[in-house]
């Protein structure tokens, strides 16, 4: 499997996110911002953590316009898998790729710490290495991470399987306590939750480890 990472000016998770992909057998490349075309033979892209332009506008909405926008676009609505994690969750939102927006957290604070996730679905090669209902230890870093939607968007996602990890104690006020959500198709995972810091257990968890696997198998010839 090929990922591409795509790396705009205030990422400073991409180096992360390409180690996470290469540990789970994945073959990386990295992708600048002002590039125009996903490398041949993408097969998903990462969008990163971070503060892509320095979220001066809004955050993630510089980086939903920037010259490689386009092309992420196009791999989504093509069927290629794309997964967002913190402020690459905000660029697919930006991008209209997935529903919802992200607000300012509701203590108006930055947190940085480890979460506890309900694993909300299995029915999506990011979740299908867990077991549904599993609690998993995932650290947070954000200061806008606060989902909301209207209330039939949120029923909506619940009933049709799409919200893909919630929050066992919420940290930031997100409706229906959701941690990440799918696209109609499963093949968009946005979330605000780091699963590339959560690969080694010195770390603190490697509960992350499976999402990457399970992305990885739906690649593997049956």
């Amino acid at each position: 499997m090929k990922a591409a990472i795509i790396t705009f000016p205030g990422s400073n998770c991409d180096r992360d996110l390409a180690v996470a992909f290469e540990q789970a057998g994945a073959k990386v490349v990295r992708v600048w911002h002002k590039d125009t075309v996903l490398p041949a033979g993408t097969d998903v892209v990462g969008l990163p953590g971070g503060f892509s332009y320095g979220d001066y506008l809004r955050c993630g909405a510089i980086a939903a316009r920037s010259p490689i926008g386009t092309a992420i676009a196009a791999h989504a609505k093509a069927g290629g898998y794309v997964l967002g994690i913190c402020n690459g969750f905000q660029v697919l939102l930006e991008m209209g790729l997935l529903p919802g927006a992200l607000l300012r957290n509701a203590g108006l604070k930055f947190l940085c710490k480890p979460v506890t996730l309900n694993v909300a679905t299995t029915d999506s090669a990011f979740t299908s290495g867990y077991a549904q209902g599993a609690q998993i230890r995932i650290p947070i870093a954000h200061h806008d991470g606060n989902f909301t939607a209207d209330a039939e968007t949120v029923a909506r996602l619940q009933g049709e399987g799409r919200v893909a990890f919630t929050y066992a104690e919420n940290p930031n006020g997100s409706d229906g306590d959701i941690a990440g959500i799918l696209s109609e198709n499963r093949r968009v995972l946005g979330m605000m939750p780091h699963p590339e810091r959560a690969m080694e257990a010195a770390h603190g968890s490697a509960d992350g480890r499976a999402l990457f696997a399970g992305l990885i198998g739906a690649f593997v010839p049956g």
